[in-house]
């Protein structure tokens, strides 16, 4: 058996993209690690924070809850402050994980990866699957602490645009929304950086089977109750269409070229 870290920017990102890879790893015997970044203090704030509770108090309980629903082993938080969206003036905390040295926050995960003899670490796309900050420095640092622990094998989770699209249009003729956005959202519009968003099918590596896990996937997802646009959005979808769209995440392997082949991060 080996060990998979996940390195994520936010909670709720490490059940959306890499839900069904965690809860598939942990069921096969895997040790699963689950890095987060930031403490995702500019998510929405629910009407129903207890007195004293902070946003950040509640998120670190349905992290928590998600990660115990996912089968992780051991949950790490590096500290960083939750960046916002580009060009939010959020962008230029001092604590913001934008503005964190790369060497400084890769030593921090990379201490992490060397505790746990990774085997696989899971980072985000080049341009961190919609251009957020955070997710863009998910790209970068954890490429970066891979090198400094020796972390044998890096997966850069990712969205399959083509695939998307094909869920697009069959949702479209189920009359199911597709996407936040409804009948606008377009996956090929452009996303936070001015790029679309996820990677063309055929610059994909690998493609891991988590049909076995995907309702345990939803589930992680409705722990983080406290984030209405996101969750909601996928809670409301049926069964069927919620199959159909998270039974396989995608990847690229580092070192790896396509095409595209169905794969697992332990082989």
């Amino acid at each position: 058996m080996g060990t998979l870290v996940c390195f994520h920017a936010h909670p709720d990102d490490e059940c959306i993209s890499t839900g069904g890879t965690i809860a598939r790893a942990a069921a096969e015997g895997h040790r699963v690690v689950l890095v987060m970044a930031t403490d995702g203090d500019h998510g929405e704030v629910p009407d129903d924070l207890a007195q004293g509770e902070t946003l950040v108090d509640r998120r670190r309980q349905e992290t928590a809850r998600s990660a115990e629903v996912l089968g992780v082993h051991r949950l790490v938080w590096l500290g960083y402050a939750d960046s916002g969206m580009t060009g939010w003036e959020q962008n230029d905390h001092e604590r913001s994980f934008f503005q964190a040295p790369v060497d400084e926050a890769a030593a921090a995960l990379a201490e992490v990866l060397r505790e746990e003899r990774a085997d696989v670490l899971t980072v985000y796309d080049w341009h961190g699957n919609y251009g957020h900050p955070d997710h863009i420095g998910g790209h970068t640092v954890g490429h970066r602490a891979a090198e400094l622990a020796g972390t044998p094998a890096v997966f850069e989770a990712t969205m399959n645009r083509d695939a998307m699209k094909r869920f697009f249009a069959e949702a479209q003729s189920q009359g199911v929304s597709p996407g936040p956005e409804g009948e606008d959202w377009d996956p090929d519009d452009p996303a936070d950086d001015g790029n679309p968003m996820g990677t063309p099918e055929a610059e994909l590596t690998h493609a891991v089977d988590v049909s076995a896990y995907v309702w345990r996937k939803k589930q992680a997802i409705a722990c983080h109750r406290s984030q209405v646009t996101d969750a909601g959005f996928f809670m409301s979808l049926p069964d069927d269409a919620f199959a159909l769209a998270f039974d396989t995440e995608w990847f690229i392997r580092k070192g790896a070229t396509p095409p595209l082949r169905d794969g697992w991060l332990f082989e």
